[in-house]
């Protein structure tokens, strides 16, 4: 018998780079082909991972200043890593597949609210199946990949979880630290980025 879970999803978020990105800039790239060691891991699972931040503010704080300013600087940190808005394809004239992206790809995220212990969560001896709810779900597909997924779980009072899944063949565990590191540059100084190096 299945157990209930934990965690009611609130809201499916799909957010874009500024729209000016690429008209602005036409030499940011909106392709790039996989290299053989990206296609050691093509058909992985997702690497997936969580943070836990306390936050012991009324939840309406939460929705109302930290929520919208993840937002928004997500969408601004995406202007520099343009191909993580993107998917993983193979065209009929590629002799690779490749990371694309075309205005209007999107990253999904998804705003959930847990009822589960906060402290149990953040604990090393946490059972995996609490966590799994946590984790925001990479759309995947025969013809295409998502690059990356998000998901915020806030648990009341006592903090909130940050998600991700990315596809293996597309960010690495370094491209993906300067990724966090850019959006939380942009999310703590509300602010752009003046100039990041992309893979």
């Amino acid at each position: 018998m299945e157990q209930p879970t934990s965690v009611k999803v609130l809201e499916f978020c799909s957010l874009a780079p500024p729209q000016k990105t690429t008209t602005t800039n036409p030499t940011t790239p909106t392709s790039l082909p996989l290299t053989f060691f990206d296609l050691l891991w093509l058909r992985s699972p997702p690497v997936e991972r969580l943070f836990f931040y306390e936050f012991p503010n009324q939840t309406i704080s939460f929705f109302d200043t930290i929520l919208p300013n993840l937002k928004h600087s997500l969408s601004l940190t995406l202007q520099h890593f343009l191909l993580l808005a993107g998917t993983i394809t193979w065209p009929l004239d590629s002799p690779h597949p490749i990371i694309n992206y075309v205005p209007g790809n999107v990253v999904s995220l998804t705003i959930a609210e847990s009822n589960n212990d906060f402290n149990v969560l953040c604990s090393n001896t946490c059972d995996a199946s609490l966590r799994n709810p946590l984790i925001p779900h990479l759309n995947t597909s025969n013809e295409e990949a998502s690059v990356m997924a998000l998901q915020l779980t806030l648990i009341p009072n006592h903090g909130f979880c940050l998600g991700i899944s990315t596809h293996h063949a597309a960010m690495d565990g370094k491209a993906s630290t300067l990724f966090l590191k850019a959006w939380a540059y942009a999310c703590s100084n509300n602010t752009n980025l003046t100039e990041v190096v992309e893979r």
